[in-house]
This record gives structure tokens, C-alpha cells and sequence, in this order.
């Protein structure tokens, strides 16, 4: 079990880690190569870190349907921008990951109207 939940946290920091990436490219417009400006990797890393302490890893799948919002306001707002600009554009850089990650928002989103 414990294996399970460290391959889901794994797998949300990766989702996050490539959305703040494609932002950044775009938006501040860094190369890939040179890696993140040194904002985007403050907010990288301190959504890391939030997922490395989620004590609901086991539970939730993405922290927008997450009863508790431990982002800091500043940081919630921020990474909220980056989704916005980056999750409909995944598709064309991620195909697969943004399938993946389209899927289990729908599954996610049907559980919660079923309860």
C-alpha cells in the first residue's frame, strides 16, 4: 500500500513539475534546457514539498477536489494560474499524461457525485 501512494505522489509531482515547466517556457519564456526562472522553480518545488507532506495522498486524486487547501494563498494563486494556461495545452506537449490526468478527473469527479 505504502508503495502505491508514493507512485501516486510521484506521479502528481511529475504532472505538476511538466505543467509549471510548459508554463514557464511560454509565459517567461525560458528554453527547456535552461530550466525554469528562478520563480517558477520556488513554485515547483514548494508544490513538491506540499505533496511530500499531503497526509489525504491515499484518498484524493488531485488537490482541487481536496477538502483542505494547505497552499498558501499567494501560491494557490499562482499555481492556479498555471493551470489554467498549461492543462489545456498539455494535450499537444503530453498527450498521454493529459489523457491520463483528463481520465482520472472524470473518475474522481463522478466518485464525488455518487457520495
Amino acid at each position: 500500500m505504502a508503495a502505491k501512494i508514493e507512485s501516486k505522489r510521484e506521479r502528481e509531482k511529475l504532472v505538476v513539475a511538466e505543467m509549471i515547466g510548459l508554463y514557464c517556457r511560454k509565459q517567461h519564456h525560458r528554453k527547456k534546457k535552461d530550466g525554469l526562472c528562478p520563480d517558477c522553480a520556488a513554485l515547483r518545488d514548494y508544490a513538491w514539498m506540499r505533496s511530500d507532506k499531503c497526509p489525504f495522498m491515499e484518498t484524493k486524486s488531485f488537490c482541487v477536489n481536496c477538502k483542505v487547501h494547505c497552499y498558501r494563498p499567494e501560491m494557490r494563486e499562482q499555481i492556479r494560474e498555471v493551470m489554467r494556461f498549461a492543462g489545456p495545452r498539455m494535450i499537444f506537449y503530453r498527450p498521454g499524461m493529459a489523457i491520463s490526468h483528463a481520465v482520472s478527473m472524470l473518475k474522481e469527479k463522478k466518485k464525488l457525485k455518487q457520495k
